[in-house]
Order: structure tokens, then sequence, then C-alpha cells
């Protein structure tokens, strides 16, 4: 259920085209639904602007599908986050109206269309072309939640002078994620050349005293440039997702909401 849904459904009250028990009805699942295997959340959306988005990792195939299918009748957009091949076969193979992309490992299934959050886009940068499954995961999450998104892929500091040649398009965003393994440099120097937030996302991709991406996670949490917020490794999802929120917190406060 989102706002626009209920909006029209309390409409339709007033104007007397849907009966109170239709409505009670279309309101029965709020603020969440039991289905057993999850309690899936149908009221998200009207308390934090965007609708449940679901991990796929360590479910099955099948918890999944169950779990989709509950959310689809809620009428908004399905996105569910990790998922693997063969676990997105299965799953397309019962709900053929939802599409598995696989450079984010996500399943998307679109009912509606995604509204704009606001006027500012996302650029998304990534260190090297290892980087961007974590980074299509936070292009995609960004996307889906509203947001204006422009990559700029392999331009790490090893050859710093590919980052220079986008100056001008990084400088332009509202929001720039940087997501980047090995010792995690980029993050610093982009945060020393644009005057807008930036969201670090260290990744576990480096030999092995990168220990998995902790080594990047830290020299992220020790910038010396200002305005480096750092997120979990390879967490993309939540990169994509706080892009968003400052573009549609942003907005809001321009219009004086």
């Amino acid at each position: 259920m989102n706002p626009k849904r209920l909006h029209n459904l309390l409409q339709g009250v007033q104007k007397g085209t849907v009966s109170i028990k239709d409505a009670m009805g279309e309101l029965a699942t709020l603020p969440f639904a039991d289905i057993g295997e999850a309690v899936v959340d149908h009221h998200r959306a009207l308390r934090t602007g965007f609708p449940e988005v679901v991990l796929g990792e360590g479910k099955t195939a099948e918890q999944i599908a169950l779990v989709v299918q509950e959310l689809v009748k809620g009428g908004g957009n399905v996105l569910v986050t990790r998922v693997s091949a063969d676990k997105a076969q299965t799953v397309v193979a019962q709900i053929p109206e939802i599409s598995y992309v696989a450079e984010a490992q996500a399943l998307v299934l679109e009912q509606e269309p995604v509204t704009p959050i606001g006027t500012g886009s996302i650029a998304v940068v990534t260190a090297g072309t290892s980087d961007i499954p974590v980074a299509e995961e936070a292009a995609l999450v960004a996307r889906y939640a509203g947001g204006d998104v422009k990559r700029f892929y392999d331009v790490g500091v090893a050859g710093i002078h590919r980052l220079f040649h986008h100056l001008d398009g990084l400088r332009a965003s509202a929001v720039v994620i940087v997501v980047a393994g090995m010792e995690g440099a980029l993050a610093s120097v982009v945060g020393g050349l644009v005057s807008c937030p930036v969201i670090a996302v260290p990744t576990s991709i480096g030999y092995g005293a990168s220990f998995g991406g902790v080594a990047a996670l830290l020299a992220m949490l020790n910038s010396c440039a200002a305005g480096v917020t750092v997120v979990n490794i390879d967490n993309g999802f939540g990169a994509g997702y706080a892009a968003a929120l400052m573009i549609r917190t942003g907005q809001a406060r321009q219009e004086g909401k």
C-alpha cells in the first residue's frame, strides 16, 4: 500500500465509488501480512516513502517468490536484492512478470511508473570494473527510489586522469556514490573535488591484506576529505537508498514541505 493507492482508495470511499466493506478489505493487510515464511511490511511506503526492499541472500527461491507474490498484492513496485542467477530463474518461472537484472543481481517488478524524487542527479562511481556489481546494486536502488542516476565506471586512482575527464559530470551531481575496493582511496579523492555529499562504499575486492574489504572500509572511515560518509562493505543497497533519501529530503525542503 503506497500513498497514492491509499489516497485513491479513500477518495473512492468519499465519492461513493468504493464501498466501506471493500475499503476495509483493502486495508486489512495494513500494516503487515504474516505469510508464515515471512512477515511482509505493507506499511513501509506510508511510513518512509519507499516500499520494502527484499534481501534475497539467505532465502530460498520459494521463499522469495512467496514474499514477492504478497508484495505484488499491494500494487507497488517490487525489488529483491542479492539474488543469484539460479534462484532468479526459479522465481521468474513462478512469476513471469518479474525481471532479473544480472549486473545488479536483483529482481525487479514495476507495477507503476517510478516517480522522480527531485531534480538533482546521483553519480555512481567505481574505482574498477570489478566493483561494478556493487555499484549496479546502488544504481538500481537509487533509480527504483526515483533518483536520476549517472554512471562513471573504472576511474580509480591507478589511472587518476580517467576521473578528471568526468569532473564536470561529478560536480553537477547532487550526491556522489563512490564504490571502491583495494585501499579505497578513490572516495577521498572525489570528496576533495566535489561540493556535494559523497557516500563511500568499500567493496570486498582486493588481495590478501585487503581483508575482504576491511582495509577499504577503514581507509574510507579515516578520510580527511570533508563530506564523505561510509556504508558497510559491499552495501550498494544502503548507499543507493541513502542517496535517494538525500535528494528527496533536499527537494522537500526547497518546496517548503
